[in-house]
């Protein structure tokens, strides 16, 4: 693993998928048969720090949940493509719009829409709990799970690795 901690200095953006990443990828359903989607505070924590730093931060998912976009534009993030049908065009946008390289990029997924993402992006990492063929191509597997700080793990690994992480948090607003 220390190859992956190496590669870390080199990350200069954070893209995300929503549904078994940053939620769990099992949910109740609410009145209208739609998943209710779950929100980690430490996941949203990193997120502001990561965003405080410096570091563009991306949500790509194919779903549309107007309170899941409320919550990450209340946390800062900038970036938001939802009913993404095509990650990789989403990326693209996103890379063209940041000036950040996809080699540059950490992108993690957890299922196969995220698969061909995965391969463009320098850093591709997952949650424990992705798919086998998620996993395969990932560089590094979460020991947690998507909705339980996955995030939090790979956005704090990366930032320990580039010296960035313990930052004055009291400038950080709408932590959570």
């Amino acid at each position: 693993m220390s190859f992956f901690k190496e590669e870390l200095k080199n990350v200069k953006a954070f893209v995300f998928d929503v549904d078994g990443v940053l939620s769990k990828d099992t949910s109740p359903l609410n009145e209208k048969g739609e998943p209710v989607r779950t929100a980690n505070v430490k996941d949203g924590f990193a997120m502001r720090v990561a965003i405080a730093a410096g570091y563009p931060v991306a949500i790509i998912t194919g779903g549309f949940v107007e309170r899941v976009r409320l919550r990450h534009e209340h946390l800062g993030v900038k970036f938001y493509y939802e009913n993404a049908h095509d990650k990789v065009e989403s990326l693209e946008d996103f890379c063209r719009k940041t000036g950040v390289a996809p080699e540059n990029v950490l992108f993690m997924g957890d299922d196969l829409v995220d698969y061909h993402v995965m391969l463009r992006v320098g850093i591709p990492v997952c949650p424990h709990d992705a798919v086998y063929d998620i996993k395969s191509v990932s560089k590094y597997i979460s020991h947690k799970n998507g909705g339980e700080g996955c995030v939090r793990d790979v956005i704090e690994q990366t930032l320990r690795a580039q010296e960035k992480w313990l930052i004055d948090t009291a400038t950080i607003k709408n932590a959570f």
